[in-house]
């Protein structure tokens, strides 16, 4: 068999109606998007497209769409830039202790720069309480920013009620979707937020490229500085390339979603089962409904993540301990941490994120996998040894 890739939520590859794309742009509408000769135009055609695209993927308007050069600064945008430009009419920026490390370190910088933060706390499932969100927000809170799907978990926050709430109290919201994407349907309208970050290569297209969606009239500064690009919100000659890619690539979640969300879904459920058939004393982390079609994370008892993943990656077997941001860390996850998980427990998790090309004979063979992988690597634990004994 073949090498099994289960880390999409890390990234994807690229489609090949995706590549088929972005050639063009390489060979033939090479032009800066800014030039006003044919070849300018050219580009600035392809350039418009893919915003039209992304638009209509998240049911926005053209104009309230803005290219970036990832999620990560699709999410720095959002909450430095809401933050910076309404700091006259308050300092204050509400977000919870599992988002992505794009949005917590951009927090963390803005509270050394004299902003006040708040971290939401989230239950043993990963979810925030809205009652405590609301005691939150006082009269300096600007915004928001609450992530829609968590990359580690896949577990999905009530963004719907959190706007409502948020706008009975004239708060704006950001959620980072980059996650949720082509996996759940998301609708700007129907979610209620006012900006909301998108990434491409989550969605099988190339990566350095994103969006941040802006409701019409939020006000928002940049947070780079140069030419008149993305109506000066941000400047540096668009990648018109990457942008063509994620505009085929946005189209083809979209359409592609339920059929696809609900193939994957049962090949994660066929793949949790058959684990927690083989081997005993396995955990789900997160909300058993409320997550991602394609997210499984667990935590199994007396064995290192770590040790678990290269194991796996000897039977050509690609999984992740978190999110690819953190892998090279040695402390534990900190969204595990902020669902009250015990260290030593949350040292064993695995994330597995399935795909568009996985089938139900890869699931089989990693099932098979885990049962050897764990009963192996628990007969070297020490901890293991003394749980039988007692």
């Amino acid at each position: 068999m073949d090498r099994i890739y289960l880390d999409h939520a890390a990234t994807t590859p690229v489609r090949e109606e995706v590549v088929e794309a972005i050639v063009p742009c390489y060979r033939e509408t090479f032009g800066n998007a800014s030039s006003v000769h044919s070849f300018g135009k050219e580009a600035n055609e392809v350039l418009e497209g893919s915003r039209r695209a992304v638009a209509r993927a998240v049911g926005a308007s053209p104009g309230e769409i803005y290219f970036t050069s990832g999620g990560t600064e699709s999410d720095n945008l959002a909450v430095k830039g809401v933050m910076r430009a309404n700091r006259d009419s308050g300092v204050h920026l509400i977000t919870s202790s599992i988002e992505h490390l794009a949005v917590l370190n951009a927090a963390r910088a803005l509270a050394d720069q004299g902003y006040e933060v708040t971290f939401l706390p989230v239950d043993e499932d990963g979810i925030i309480d809205l009652d405590e969100l609301e005691e939150s927000i006082g009269p300096e809170t600007t915004l928001i920013s609450i992530m829609l799907a968590n990359n580690e978990t896949g577990v999905l926050q009530p963004i719907q009620e959190v706007a409502e709430i948020a706008h009975e109290h004239d708060v704006l919201v950001h959620t980072d979707a980059v996650q949720a994407i082509g996996k759940i349907p998301v609708d700007v309208e129907e979610l209620g937020v006012d900006l909301l970050s998108i990434s491409g290569h989550k969605i099988y297209g190339p990566k350095g490229v994103g969006a941040l969606y802006v409701r019409s009239g939020t006000k928002f500064a940049p947070i780079l500085h140069g030419g008149h690009h993305e109506d000066e919100k941000r400047p540096g000659t668009e990648n018109v390339p990457a942008i063509a890619g994620l505009g085929r690539a946005i189209e083809l979640a979209v359409d592609e979603l339920y059929e696809a969300s609900e193939r994957i879904r049962g090949l994660r459920d066929r793949l949790e089962q058959g684990i927690r058939e083989n081997v005993d004393e396995v955990y789900l982390n997160g909300h058993p409904e409320q997550r991602l079609p394609n997210v499984l994370n667990l935590s199994f008892r007396y064995v290192e993540g770590e040790s678990l993943l290269l194991t796996l990656d000897t039977k050509d077997v690609a999984v992740s301990t978190g999110s690819a941001c953190t892998s090279g860390s040695l402390e534990p996850s900190h969204v595990l941490d902020a669902m009250g998980m015990d260290p030593a427990l949350a040292h064993g998790s695995l994330r597995f994120s399935l795909g568009r090309d996985n089938t139900r004979e890869e699931i089989d063979y990693v099932i098979d996998c885990m049962g050897e992988i764990v009963e192996r690597l628990r007969q070297m634990s020490p901890l293991y040894a003394e749980s039988q004994e007692a």
